[in-house]
């Protein structure tokens, strides 16, 4: 204990003045007057991977850009070249880092969290955080393929079958193919790597093992080629297998240079290596190894090579220890690549059954769906992550919305097995926690605790009985007084909130998710039959809500106007953008309620870029999945201004179907967060979702259609929906157009009295179903 008493404040000040470096007592003393006063200066968990990613940033800064000879990825290539719209300048940058072309695409296994990665340009990441692949094609005439520096390539990931990433890659007479995909199952994932490369002269394919990823620099210390058998071990750890044997090998240390300099002549003879007199290892004390192999490519004739990866989990196992029966499929593999996808394909299969399926004209937009269904099924594992890289990690925030579209489509068993780890997350005194200062995780906790028991009409889990009574009750306890009277009385204390928001302060966004989490313990209550703890908690949830009302009538006054600030204490700004969780998810208001409705409209006349939400907080880019947001409050507004959002972020996606957390304006690219973000991905299911079936649970209403745009109803094209749950039961719908009219046919299975049904499709009249009635045609003038 005696640690406390050490003069920390004056040692540390001394040092700095000592060595001529700013006070950061004083600094950070001036960086807290910036912000509302909170117990939580920043979150540990944020400074934490703030400060690894500034480590690799500083690493960038002394590999890159005094070795612009070397072959980097695509970010890189772009990024650094001052002839480029990505170019960044770096003269006050101490760390480089990729803030251009944050974008890669995860393929895998459902229920494994071991993802390969790859970039914009085939460049394959088979671990996470690891050293990468990259092939290359080099041609006899001094013309080469490097798909880094290459303007275009062609880039698809499939939707039937297995996830795979195919690659097309083209530079003058030269051609290579790359696909990549996890074979084999659960208990042997193996990253497959599939390569053809053509030319019309002779040339030659070389696989070169880099030292970095999408995020820069990771270090190869130790690359050897394996005794009487086709592949590196790289780090004593990992193993890499050639389906054939190099005609040529190169190695190189970072003094050397990279191994693109070293590569061998294409004279040499190829015996010479069969023989064994080809160098077979390298060290490299920096950390910057690389290493190449080479294979002939005849004129004319296509040569097709494969890589495996195991990807068993903590086990970098190489294929000669594994048992009898794990050789063989690990052999079959690379010998019989259908086979060996066999499995994994029948794990997609059997992940996908029970979804919803969607059916509309436009294909991209089906395309978008399709896509991120199968992203949301490979991030939940068990935990749900909202990246495969930069983000793989769980967040409370990132895993409500995760779930709550999971569970809108159909993904019921995988939203309930991540509910099972919730109250194993929870604090002795009711804080869900996911980081230090969330001051939104329990409410958000309870609000999918509770979507999960609407959606499925099951009762609540005993297992979470505890967690729900505890968790409310923290909500309570964490508010502040009610006296004296302030603009924040009766509110959760100052915090970070959703990071992207802006400083600390008193935000909405958490009050919002209080208010919500309450209710929601008052809806568990009653189900597991407490009643007098029901009403208490939709009193403490009314009593709450009043506090957020009298605050917002102080913005209101003092801002002059009804839209919602992020805090009492902020002016408009994009940090608004966190007050519409009050209209969506939440409902909390009702659809058309004007101080949401002008809170949208200031922020499209103020924060929109080319068609999105620009996030200039934090994100500093285009946000796909708030820009969703802003489109659902539209959506249930019955403004038709919805569909434009929708189609804004539709462009932003990926050739691959993917959307970064933010997007760069100029280049397209991502400039923030995971390259795949799932959070994205959900939004993107929730709006198509919901342009077909939303509730609004308070008015015992069901909503069909009124999200379907009007180039949709092309004659005689059926578009369909569902089965999809919803609060009232599970429906699927279908929409027809034919001879001028609309027919909406509706098939449910209820969980108790069918709720009023309304079918508001866009330039239609609105019309209400009559009980137990499943089909309505309607007209210009109305149902017939």
């Amino acid at each position: 204990m005696w640690i406390k008493w050490l003069p920390w404040e004056f040692i540390a000040r001394s040092v700095a003045r000592k060595h001529r470096f700013l006070d950061p007592i004083t600094l950070i003393s001036r960086l807290r007057r910036f912000s509302q006063p909170s117990e939580v200066a920043a979150p540990m968990e944020l400074l934490r991977s703030g400060a690894v990613m500034h480590a690799r940033g500083l690493m960038n800064s002394q590999a890159i850009q005094h070795n612009l000879d070397w072959i980097w990825p695509f970010w890189v290539e772009r990024q650094f070249n001052p002839e480029d719209k990505a170019f960044v300048p770096r003269a006050f940058s101490i760390t480089h880092i990729n803030l251009t072309h944050r974008n890669w695409t995860a393929v895998g296994i459902p229920d494994s969290d071991q993802w390969p990665i790859v970039d914009p340009r085939g460049l394959v990441t088979p671990f996470h955080d690891s050293w990468s692949l990259d092939t290359w094609i080099i041609g006899n005439d001094d013309q080469a393929l490097f798909p880094s520096r290459l303007p275009d390539v062609s880039q698809k990931i499939s939707t039937k079958g297995n996830l795979a990433i195919t690659t097309q890659m083209k530079n003058g007479n030269l051609s290579l193919a790359s696909k990549i995909e996890v074979a084999g199952d659960l208990k042997l994932p193996v990253c497959r790597i599939s390569l053809a490369g053509y030319c019309d002269t002779d040339a030659r394919m070389a696989v070169a093992l880099r030292p970095y990823n999408p995020e820069g620099v990771s270090f190869i210390h130790d690359v050897v080629w394996r005794k009487n058998s086709k592949g590196w071990i790289v780090n004593d750890e990992y193993v890499i297998d050639f389906s054939d044997f190099p005609e040529q090998f190169a190695f190189s240390n970072y003094h050397k240079g990279d191994v693109y300099s070293h590569l061998p002549s294409a004279r040499e003879k190829t015996i010479e290596t069969r023989k064994g007199t080809h160098q077979k290892e390298i060290h490299c004390e920096v950390g910057m190894a690389t290493a190449a192999i080479l294979f002939r490519l005849a004129a004319n004739q296509r040569r097709e090579v494969t890589i495996l990866i195991p990807l068993e989990k903590n086990k970098k196992m190489k294929p000669s220890k594994l048992p009898a029966s794990r050789r063989e499929v690990y052999a079959e593999a690379i010998k019989k690549p259908n086979i060996a996808a066999r499995t994994a394909c029948q794990k997609w299969e059997e992940s996908t059954q029970k979804q919803c399926r969607l059916t509309i004209p436009d294909e991209h937009f089906q395309f978008l769906y399709d896509i991120a269904l199968r992203t949301l099924i490979l991030h939940s594992p068990e935990d749900v992550y909202p990246g495969p890289f930069t983000y793989k990690r769980f967040w409370f925030r990132d895993a409500a919305f995760i779930l709550n579209a999971m569970l809108c489509v159909g993904l019921t068993g995988r939203v309930q097995r991540a509910l099972r780890k919730f109250p194993s997350k929870q604090k002795q005194f009711g804080y869900f926690f996911s980081q230090e200062g969330e001051w939104d995780s329990n409410g958000e906790a309870l609000w999918i605790f509770q979507r999960f028991c609407q959606l499925t009409g099951q009762a609540p889990s005993p297992e979470w009985r505890d967690a729900v009574y505890k968790g409310e009750q923290w909500i309570r306890r964490k508010r502040l007084p009610k006296k004296p009277a302030s603009a924040h009385a009766g509110l959760l204390p100052s915090g970070f909130s959703a990071e992207h928001l802006g400083p600390n302060d008193y935000y909405y966004w958490d009050d919002f998710w209080g208010v919500a989490g309450l209710k929601a313990a008052g809806f568990l209550a009653r189900a597991y039959g407490d009643k007098k703890r029901a009403d208490q908690f939709n009193r403490e949830a009314r009593e709450f809500y009043q506090c957020i009302e009298q605050s917002l009538k102080q913005a209101r006054a003092r801002l002059k106007q009804a839209a919602m600030p992020a805090s009492p204490y902020r002016r408009m700004d994009a940090g608004a953008i966190g007050s519409l969780v009050a209209g969506y998810p939440l409902r909390l208001c009702p659809a058309k309620d004007t101080r949401i409705m002008r809170t949208a409209d200031f922020l499209i006349q103020n924060s929109f870029v080319h068609g999105g939400f620009f996030q200039d907080m934090t994100h500093s880019g285009i946000n796909p999945y708030l820009t969703l947001h802003i489109a659902q409050v539209l959506l249930r507004a019955g403004d038709p201004r919805y569909f434009d959002l929708m189609t804004a972020v539709a462009r932003l996606a990926s050739s691959t179907g993917q959307w970064p957390e933010a997007v760069h304006p100029r280049t397209g690219g991502g400039c923030m967060g995971d390259g795949q973000h799932v959070w994205a991905a959900a939004e993107w299911t929730m709006m198509i979702r919901n342009c077909f079936i939303r509730e609004e649970e308070d008015e015992g209403r069901l909503v069909l259609c009124s999200g379907i745009p009007r180039r949709w109803l092309e004659k005689g094209k059926r578009l369909s929906f569902g089965p999809a749950p919803t609060s009232f039961g599970e429906v699927a719908v279908s929409v027809c157009s034919d001879d001028g009219k609309i027919t909406v046919e509706w098939e449910a299975k209820w969980f108790a009295d069918e709720p009023v049904i309304d079918i508001h499709l866009p330039e239609f009249p609105e019309v209400t179903a009559q009980q137990g009635q499943s089909l309505v045609q309607i007209g210009r003038d109305g149902m017939t």
